[in-house]
């Protein structure tokens, strides 16, 4: 199987795993070594960045993992904006992954503010990986902002529903051709990742 290569960076596992419902560092990565994945996700909101005291960093090796910061928790541009910045300057990564969330109950990305977040950070060149709605009009939009990937929702974030939306993620899987597309959220079984890839998509 081809490497799955974004921003020129070719990983071999197309799966990419959070990080945010273990129950502790040792589970998190037990379960890291357990999927084979190379890159993971870690919410700088919810990591102790002070290296001085326990962190959840402990336990994700760098020379193993690819670390992909996210934004989670953020509500505006603006947040997002302050938090990929802070992730940076703490050593994190100059990847991330933009989360600006539009709905407290379900989770739904504000696609407006997505947009905007991502315009900014790649003019500020950080690699950018948004979260997003399956609307293949809004991916195209986070494409011609300069996102190196586009993250599309295939149920709601930490349902487990598997993927609710074929028929848009088909339709835009058609028109997204220039950049790796990922399926984010909603995967709960490794059915799940795998319908996924018969639609034509790079990554989980």
């Amino acid at each position: 199987m081809d490497s799955l290569v974004i921003a020129g960076r070719a990983f071999r596992s197309r799966l990419i795993v959070g990080t945010g419902k273990y129950k502790s560092g040792e589970e998190t990565a037990k379960a890291l070594e357990a999927s084979g994945a190379e890159m993971v996700t870690v919410a700088v909101r919810r990591v102790n960045l002070d290296r001085s005291k326990e962190s959840l960093l402990d336990f994700i090796d760098p020379k193993k993992y690819f670390l992909l910061p996210n934004t989670a928790g953020c509500y505006t541009a603006d947040d997002a904006i302050r938090t990929a910045r802070l992730g940076r300057e703490v050593g994190l990564s100059d990847w991330v992954k933009i989360e600006v969330i539009g709905d407290q109950k379900t989770l739904y990305p504000d696609v407006a503010a997505t947009i905007e977040a991502t315009r900014v950070l790649v003019k500020e060149g950080f690699t950018v990986l948004p979260y997003t709605s399956d609307d293949p009009v809004v991916a195209q939009r986070l494409v011609d902002a300069g996102a190196s990937s586009v993250m599309p929702l295939g149920a709601p974030i930490g349902s487990g529903l598997g993927i609710q939306n074929v028929a848009n993620l088909r339709i835009l899987r058609e028109i997204i051709t220039s950049v790796p597309l990922v399926v984010d959220a909603g995967v709960g079984i490794p059915s799940d990742a795998t319908l996924a890839m018969e639609l034509g998509f790079d990554a989980v």
